[in-house]
């Protein structure tokens, strides 16, 4: 049972409907994982043992019956805590929420629900979700797979951190400007940001709308697709045949290199290098449309955030971490008029980019410039936060600022992801690939 916590979702939901995994007895062996971890309050808000359980041998009586309504049916996953559960505390990881409980799932939990997905509960967050780094000292701060003593990476950070040490076969997360492949990148995972507007976010608690969107972290592409796949309520695409043969990617210049230090950078080169030798075409590309958009993110990801959190945080500021609390009150210095001219600026910038790369597969970058920074460090150095916070965030931000799908797979280096962005609603084209990315990577 134990090797069940470290296979992929795909192969667990294969193994149930073969008949050699009973979903009972899976999601026990997860319950059971959750509660013996050391690590377990630090990346479970809320483990729901009655509902999983209850979910499981539902799945088991279809399985027997031979009426699976997924792939996924009978597999047990993890949700961030901002989607709403009913009856059950969800807080998006801040004080000023807590105690509240929803009395109605979120859209895409019902419909992960509707195909047979088992919730094992919540996992921990930035607060509100406004930080790349996974550091929250009001709730938990969850751990790093590959390193004790650094953050996780956010907000998606227990999310990634019960995919990446077994205690959840994928987790649901959400990404505004990083959050689901941050976390995915420093945990060796794979993450999907999905379109803004493409997977529903109602019953979804928000922290930037225009920008907010929702998205699966998970071991492989397959299991990614598939989690798309479910918070839709469809069936999954198919990945078969897919190759590097005649791809073309394009090598962000602009922005995307500056500062990126030297083990995520060497990674990236060993990576982008691997898949030149394997067949693909790779041009370098420079967008200057990429550092005027990075420019407008503090008048639109921060004015949004203030101005949907301001009366809430003004209430009661003294239960957020100082740290939070200063950069949604930067918003406030950014006006009405300010917020729309920017907005209008980045839709022109956008139209720019989307001509510049419509001759690509995909613009390759290294997910993050850094690796996870050390948690005792950032609670005691105020400009190690700020600029540990704002690089984590800078190559991610590109793909929410630009419009886009993106993904994040594991380069094969602990902590370091190759990123790929693609067309705005192209997740299916990304995730083929994406795959084919992935089956190169894995074969050296």
């Amino acid at each position: 049972m134990l090797d069940w916590l470290s296979k992929s979702a795909a192969e667990l939901g294969r193994g149930i409907g073969d008949g050699a995994i009973d979903p009972v007895a899976l999601t026990q062996a997860f319950l059971g994982a959750i509660d013996s971890h050391d690590a377990r309050d630090r990346i479970y808000s809320v483990v729901t043992h009655e509902r999983a359980l209850a979910e499981a041998e539902a799945a088991a009586e279809r399985a027997r019956a031979g009426l699976r309504l997924s792939l996924l049916d009978g597999v047990p996953i993890s949700w961030k805590d901002l989607f709403d559960t009913a009856g059950v505390e969800t807080e998006a990881g801040s004080k000023l929420l807590e105690g509240r409980v929803p009395g109605r799932d979120a859209e895409v939990l019902r419909n992960a629900t509707a195909l047979g997905l088992v919730c094992l509960g919540k996992t921990h967050m930035s607060e509100l979700a406004f930080s790349g780094l996974g550091l929250n000292p009001m709730t938990a701060t969850p751990p790093c797979i590959n390193d004790p003593g650094a953050v996780p990476g956010g907000s998606s950070s227990g999310a990634a951190a019960s995919v990446a040490f077994g205690l959840a076969a994928a987790g649901i997360g959400s990404d505004t400007g990083g959050s689901v492949r941050i976390p995915s990148a420093w945990n060796d995972l794979v993450g999907l940001k999905t379109t803004a507007g493409r997977v529903s976010s109602e019953g979804t608690v928000p922290l930037a709308a225009k920008f907010d969107t929702v998205g699966p972290l998970c071991r492989t592409v397959e299991d990614t697709a598939h989690l798309l796949a479910v918070l839709e309520g469809r069936q999954p695409m198919d990945l078969r045949g897919t190759s590097l043969q005649g791809k073309r990617f394009a090598l962000l210049q602009t922005s995307a290199l500056d500062d990126v230090r030297e083990t995520p950078m060497a990674a990236y080169v060993q990576t982008v290098n691997r898949l030149r030798d394997l067949g693909a075409e790779l041009v370098p590309l420079e967008a200057p449309e990429v550092a005027e958009a990075l420019a407008l993110s503090a008048p639109l990801f921060t004015a949004e955030a203030y101005g949907t959190w301001r009366d809430v945080i003004e209430a009661a500021p003294e239960k957020m971490f100082d740290q939070i609390l200063e950069r949604f009150r930067a918003g406030a210095q950014f006006d009405g008029p300010t917020y729309v001219a920017a907005w209008h600026k980045l839709d022109a910038l956008r139209a720019r980019w989307h001509a510049r790369v419509a001759g690509f597969d995909a613009v390759l970058l290294p997910t993050s410039p850094i690796l996870p920074p050390n948690v005792a460090r950032l609670m005691t150095d105020q400009d190690y936060y700020v600029t540990e916070n704002l690089l984590a965030l800078r190559n991610t931000r590109i793909g929410n600022l630009m419009g886009v799908s993106a993904m994040s797979l594991p380069t094969g280096v602990p902590s370091c992801g190759l990123m790929m962005l693609g067309a705005p609603m192209g997740e299916e084209r990304l995730l083929r690939v994406a795959a084919a990315v992935e089956a190169a990577l894995r074969a050296e």
